[in-house]
């Protein structure tokens, strides 16, 4: 999502597919050691980017995913990005902060961050792809700290905020053009996974930084690990070129010139966090969950049969509706939707795609073509079985069809 990405990214032709043993070195540590462990072809470059009509998203262009495994760092990346294919704007649709359970994580992350440190009047927050600016807002009300937002795809006129008067967005990509920027803490949420250069773009970060070493450094991003563990394979899609556990992130970031003082995961385990300070240079490993290069490696290994499993039982399950005749809704249209799509096949049995951010409705899912619709369109549709998207949100979904009077056979996925 940065113009460094735009410039940076050597997006590999579709003619060339070049082997892993052939592939770019290793964004995140230029080693040559990669593996190559997963394969999706021809899925939607976009998942996000809501489109008008059912034509444009039919005919919405497609890439290739292969994703390394980075033996000396642990990183993993998809060789086949093209960045050419992204089109991030402000039809990018990608908040969340229309599920209560998800305003409920972002109150408790704010709180957090203010705590540990000490974020209040006088300090200035600078977030690096802010989306709709959901956690800055949050952010400048509960400390009174003053905000800077960069984005492409922010929406001023959804922003309503009492501390207004105190925040700044751009809407733009982040880049070296605004290195200018200082502020007393720095963070990027949901972000670094959409960047193909991520070496350079860390790099960047600390440069700008410069020698403030009081600057606190926040980053969250979806956690790798449990990707992997899991065989969640709708966690992996185009728009996410690169990939992250806890060890290689931490390496990354010390390898970069921070210290790396926290390393945790949050969200039911979903979401990677990790909080540095800028340091005189590269630092060594201090904590525990950093030293787990040997246990990816495994997990690597394993993921092709934990992956078949996964998609086997969604598979079993949409056949079980096919055969009974029975309809069926997906309730969570973003990415994790796209991903699922794109790898299981569902015909006339899938009878919506139910969102609850009003924005996407009447907008078409890219590659699917699939019309997005509310919750209360259930209430005619009546939907025999329902699969959850994210099933943190199982609850917050059972009651809005409860509401509805429906009570739907539930497929919660991870």
């Amino acid at each position: 999502m940065t113009e460094l990405q735009r410039r940076l990214a050597q997006p590999l032709t579709k003619s060339a597919r070049p082997l892993a043993s052939t592939a770019p070195a290793c964004q995140a540590c230029g080693s040559s050691e990669l593996e190559s462990f997963y394969e999706l072809r021809n899925v939607p470059a976009h998942s996000c980017l809501l489109l008008p009509t059912r034509q444009e998203a039919l005919a919405f262009p497609r890439g290739d995913i292969e994703l390394v495994f980075c033996h000396d760092c642990g990183f993993i990346g998809n060789v086949r990005f093209d960045i050419g294919l992204n089109q991030y704007s402000a039809a990018y649709e990608e908040t969340q902060a229309f599920s209560p359970r998800f305003l409920r994580f972002l109150d408790e992350i704010c709180n957090d961050q203010i705590r540990k440190f000490g974020l209040g009047p006088g300090v200035t927050a600078l977030e690096i792809g802010c989306g709709k600016g959901e956690f800055l807002t949050t952010l400048c009300e509960l400390s009174g700290c003053s905000g800077i937002g960069i984005d492409p795809g922010y929406r001023p006129e959804r922003n309503r905020s009492t501390a207004a008067g105190r925040m700044q967005f751009i809407v733009d990509l982040y880049g070296p053009r605004y290195a200018h920027l200082q502020a007393e803490y720095v963070s990027c949420r949901h972000t670094l996974e959409h960047i193909a250069p991520v070496q350079d773009f860390v790099r960047l970060v600390r440069e700008t930084i410069g020698n403030r070493h009081h600057v606190n450094v926040f980053f969250e991003l979806p956690d790798m690990e449990r990707v992997l563990e899991q065989g969640i394979f709708w966690d992996i899609y185009y728009e996410h070129c690169t990939y992250f556990t806890r060890g290689s992130l931490a390496r990354l970031f010390r390898a970069e010139g921070f210290d790396v003082q926290g390393l945790y995961k949050a969200y039911d385990g979903q979401y990677l966090m990790v909080e540095a300070k800028p340091a005189g240079g590269p630092t060594a490993a201090t904590l525990p969950q950093e030293a787990d290069l040997a246990s990816t490696a495994a997990l690597v290994k394993k993921f092709k049969a934990e992956h078949d499993s996964r998609l086997g039982e969604i598979a079993a399950a949409a056949s079980r509706w096919r055969q009974a005749g029975k309809q069926v809704a997906i309730w969570g249209s973003g990415s994790k939707c796209v991903s699922l799509i794109s790898s299981l096949q569902l015909g006339d049995e899938l009878q919506a795609i139910v969102d609850i951010n009003p924005h996407k409705h009447g907008k078409f899912l890219a590659g699917s073509g699939r019309e997005i619709v509310g919750p209360d369109a259930l209430t005619t549709l009546r939907p025999d079985a329902v699969i959850i998207m994210n099933s943190i949100y199982t609850e917050e979904i059972r009651h809005e069809l409860a509401t509805r009077g429906l009570q739907p056979e539930l497929l919660p996925l991870a």
